[in-house]
């Protein structure tokens, strides 16, 4: 019976007396264990919720999308010096390796695409009246809203009439729409019909895309410009080579098989030989969010491995503190032996107190965790990913550190001798 009054509530309350009468040393305790439980906190929530968006954002690339993005072959003239005679080479230009004919040859025979849009890019000013802003203007097959799964938030997206026809017309990204008419404009539909200036040129805005966001690769389809492929060709820059492609394949096909059959066609296209590297890249979005999550997965695990470190910290801050408090506990534990409580209530009290500092740094962790998680999210547009399990886990974990830390000095506690701690009592 008297040992069953050092167990339960009883328990606890003792060990939260014990540890309040030595609230620096215990407070130092806890603090290794919060410390670890609020990093693996954060950085687990932060990386599931990074992935989420990855994920996302590999359904905006477009769904069972290939892109092939062409290389660039920079081409030299030699120049003869007038004071040595000597001759040096000297960098004059760079032009694409991918061209129409080639996107057409892909799609012509690679029976696994569904869809092929071609684009060229390059980064240009451009103008609405006095307001000036850089953007990135591409010229875009008219299938290439479709490839990309774009959404229009007013007016049409280019047409073939208007590709074959070198129409100087546009379609604005939602951003760079807003920085030129304003955003006042861009909400009431006001934009479709005002012009804008490339150079010289003088284009008809026939479009405006809902906002979007970023792809994988970075580009903000917020801030481009969507010009008809051969008026930018013809009318902006004059050149018969394209940045690259995009293809949809079709419901259920083999990316690998897709990528494989379209490296060996551009290939064999571009005359280059086994062993020589290609002068083209081929990569899918699945490509993209495996890289991106890879590394998701190491930032993860250094946080893991940081959280651990603290953890080991603070389970041997627990320990020292459970020995201290051992040493100088030798009289109440003599008493409470001498009164019949038994060597495993004694190990269970002292267990009780360790796990209670651990468990108090792994909720206090958590807890500060979730909120600072929280607040990232809101600020930084992230997904609201939770992940309740883990938190539980997380808590039970920091417990049973402190369960595992304060073992040996509870079974030293057990092996006071009563008479040795009477003997000692002043």
């Amino acid at each position: 019976m008297m040992a069953a009054a050092f167990l339960g509530m009883a328990g606890l309350k003792m060990a939260v007396k014990a540890l309040a009468q030595h609230r620096l040393r215990s407070v130092l305790a806890i603090l290794g264990i919060f410390l670890g439980t609020l990093v693996l906190t954060g950085v687990t929530h932060i990386g599931s919720s990074m992935i989420a968006q990855a994920d996302a954002e590999t359904q905006k690339l477009g769904p069972n999308l290939v892109q092939v993005r062409a290389g660039r072959i920079r081409f030299m003239r030699a120049d003869t010096t007038a004071d040595t005679g000597t001759a040096a080479r000297v960098a004059t230009g760079a032009i694409s390796t991918v061209t129409e004919a080639d996107a057409k040859a892909v799609y012509a025979a690679v029976p696994q695409v569904g869809r092929l849009a071609m684009y060229i890019a390059s980064g240009k000013p451009i103008r609405a009246g006095a307001i000036k802003s850089d953007s990135q203007v591409l010229g875009v097959s008219p299938e290439y809203s479709v490839v990309r799964s774009l959404e229009l938030l007013d007016g049409r997206f280019i047409s073939r009439a208007n590709d074959e026809g070198l129409a100087l017309v546009a379609v604005l990204g939602h951003t760079i729409a807003g920085r030129l008419f304003g955003s006042a404009s861009v909400e009431r539909n006001e934009v479709v019909g005002q012009a804008v200036f490339i150079g010289e040129a003088r284009l008809t805005v026939i479009g405006v895309l809902a906002a979007k966001g970023a792809d994988l690769g970075g580009a903000s389809f917020d801030e481009q410009v969507f010009v008809p492929l051969r008026t930018y060709m013809r009318r902006l820059v004059n050149t018969d080579r394209i940045s690259g492609f995009y293809v949809n394949l079709h419901e259920g096909s083999s990316t690998a098989q897709a990528k494989g059959a379209i490296t060996e066609i551009l290939r064999e296209r571009h005359k280059i030989g086994p062993g020589k590297r290609d002068d083209f890249l081929v990569y899918s979005s699945d490509d993209a969010a495996r890289l991106r999550n890879e590394t998701l997965e190491l930032v993860r695990s250094l946080g893991v491995l940081s959280a651990g470190i603290s953890f080991g910290v603070g389970g041997l801050g627990i320990f020292s503190i459970m020995i201290l408090l051992v040493r100088s506990r030798k009289q109440e534990i003599g008493i409470r032996r001498a009164v019949g409580a038994s060597r495993k209530v004694i190990i269970r009290q002292f267990l009780t107190e360790s796990g209670l500092m651990a468990g108090t740094g792994g909720v206090l962790g958590v807890a500060l965790g979730l909120g600072l998680v929280t607040l990232i999210y809101r600020y930084t547009g992230m997904p609201y990913v939770y992940e309740p399990l883990f938190c539980l886990l997380a808590a039970s974990a920091s417990v049973l550190a402190g369960v595992l830390a304060g073992a040996w000095p509870a079974w030293q506690a057990s092996r006071v001798e009563v008479l040795t701690a009477l003997k000692s009592w002043n």
